[in-house]
């Protein structure tokens, strides 16, 4: 089936539904999601919104802060734009109905909402929804997209690759993007899905990792589909893993927000090991608990290593129960199902894959490379995260760059031309799968390896391994992908390889440690910090 709208938009989290909101105003929008709605990265966000509210902070405060947490990567044009627009998304927020916690008696954590504080920050400016911010900013941003005439959401629809003028009757090589070939999960066929623009919002590729707090459906399409298509990618070395995830073998990827550090969690060794009990953060970083989330994870990474430990204890018992209950009301009660009073007990704790700090690069309209695509939130790499993304900066990122793109379809809308006729999915050359069991078992390896070999901390050797193995499934997996018909499974192991295969070669182009790259085999930061581009 094809069908034309005015512009796609592949992905329903918060930069997708901003961009489409702000489109709506005079353009009809579809956003597709390849799942449920609500089941990406935004619904999940523990934290909350960075921004400069309270009189004691400033915009320099910011920049300065998310400059030194991406290790001098970022580009400061791009932070100053992010930070200068962030007191506005949140009142658009707040606008919307998003309940954020109003400012307490007694506190002097700004004037209107209650502000927390996270690791790399200088001043308490985390607005936040107790410890569920994303899910109330995704249920506000859904209930007015679903009461907008001009915005159609649909579920179940898996992109397969973007559609660019090749696609086309003819052939005009301009690189135009007019679309996207989607697997339609409820007909089992492929839908092409037209419009004078697409923006990409499909979240990151934690999936690429075996242990990450990302949702399910973070396999990195977005980024996949891009770099096929013909746009640059920027970074992909900068896989940021967050220190504390809970350990737990029944119950996996839930995370343990930042803002229990914020708020004088301490990170302990567990009991029965030298130093058990002790805090072990001061050893390595003046910040301590509060250090950006590269030094916190690659510490807690060294503790684990050196003392054969499962996990360490991130321990917030000696802080008043009742203030516990309150700051952290979802964490709590998680845990409580779990036999963990976190009033009386500690939390045990592991590192796991959290962001994709690397993407499809794009400028600050949200363009990328290709007329036609634009890309908002965790799939680009707009410039603001650079080598480690400061916390709470990401949701940020997705608002202002949602709207940024929307803005500029808006305004240049006489200049994207209409879609060309364009092909049907050919299937005529390709047959059922028989053996399902060949994507699960590479799904698995690709998962394992790029753990192992890929992780928190680096060497030459592990990636040249890493490499070695992704140049073997790729074979594996294009003749797979040649001779049957595409499932759900098969379109994001194709996609996890790519992402894979950008990361692996990004990281071993890198001959520093900075940031969240950190080699053995280089330890020295060098004096000048310059973007990994790769270019199709």
């Amino acid at each position: 089936m094809t069908t034309t709208h005015d512009v796609i938009i592949i992905g329903s989290g918060a930069a997708g539904l901003t961009a489409a909101i702000n489109l709506a105003q005079d353009r009809k929008v579809l956003v597709l999601a390849k799942g449920a709605l609500d089941g990406g990265s935004t619904n999940w966000a523990q934290g909350g919104i960075a921004a400069v509210l309270d009189a004691g902070d400033s915009f320099e405060a910011h920049v300065e802060d998310t400059m030194v947490a991406g290790a001098g990567l970022n580009d400061r044009a791009t932070v100053e734009f992010v930070v200068s627009e962030a007191p506005a998304a949140i009142d658009r927020l707040a606008q919307l109905g998003v309940p954020f916690n109003a400012s307490e008696d007694g506190e002097q954590f700004g004037e209107r909402w209650h502000l927390t504080r996270e690791g790399g920050h200088s001043h308490r400016r985390i607005v936040h929804v107790d410890d569920a911010t994303g899910h109330a900013v995704q249920v506000a941003l859904l209930k007015a997209a679903r009461a907008n005439p001009n915005i159609t959401l649909v579920e179940d629809l898996i992109a397969i690759d973007l559609i660019t003028s090749r696609h086309g009757e003819r052939y005009s090589g301009d690189g135009h993007v007019w679309g996207v070939y989607a697997f339609n999960k409820k007909t089992k066929h492929v839908d092409a899905l037209l419009g004078r623009a697409t923006i990409l919002c499909t979240g990151g590729a934690g999936r690429t990792y075996l242990f990450s707090t990302a949702p399910r459906g973070a396999t990195g399409d977005g980024i996949a589909m891009a770099w096929r298509a013909g746009c640059r990618v920027s970074n992909m070395e900068m896989n940021q893993f967050h220190p504390t995830c809970l350990y737990n073998l029944e119950v996996k990827n839930f995370l343990i927000t930042e803002a229990v550090r914020g708020e004088g969690g301490h990170l302990k060794l567990p009991p029965g090991v030298p130093g058990g009990g002790e805090r072990f953060m001061p050893r390595f970083d003046p910040r301590e608990e509060l250090a950006p989330r590269d030094i916190v994870a690659r510490a807690i990474d060294h503790e684990i290593k050196r003392l054969g430990l499962d996990y360490v204890h991130l321990d917030i018992s000696h802080k008043d129960p009742e203030f516990v209950k309150h700051h952290f009301p979802t964490i709590y009660a998680r845990l409580l199902d779990l036999d963990i009073d976190i009033t009386k007990e500690p939390i045990p704790v592991v590192p796991a894959q959290h962001y994709t700090c690397g993407g499809v690069v794009i400028d600050l309209d949200g363009r990328t490379d290709l007329p036609g695509l634009y890309a908002a939130g965790e799939v680009s790499e707009s410039g603001l995260h650079g080598a480690n993304r400061l916390a709470s900066n990401s949701l940020l990122e997705c608002f202002v760059f949602g709207e940024a793109a929307a803005k500029h379809i808006r305004a240049h809308w006489d200049d994207l031309p209409a879609p060309p006729p364009i092909r049907p999915w050919d299937e005529s050359r390709v047959t059922n799968s028989d053996e399902e069991v060949i994507v699960q078992h590479n799904w698995k390896e690709i998962r394992r390896f790029m753990w192992d070999y890929v992780g928190i901390v680096r060497t030459t050797k592990r990636l040249e391994r890493a490499q070695h193995r992704v140049a073997l499934l790729a074979q594996e997996v294009d003749d797979y992908y040649g001779n049957f018909r595409v499932t759900p499974d098969l379109i994001e192991l194709r996609n996890l390889l790519e992402v894979a295969r950008l990361i692996v070669r990004s990281a071993l182009h890198r001959k520093e440690s900075r940031g969240l790259h950190y080699t053995l085999d280089y330890l020295d930061t060098l004096a000048e910090a310059v973007d990994t581009v790769l270019a199709p």
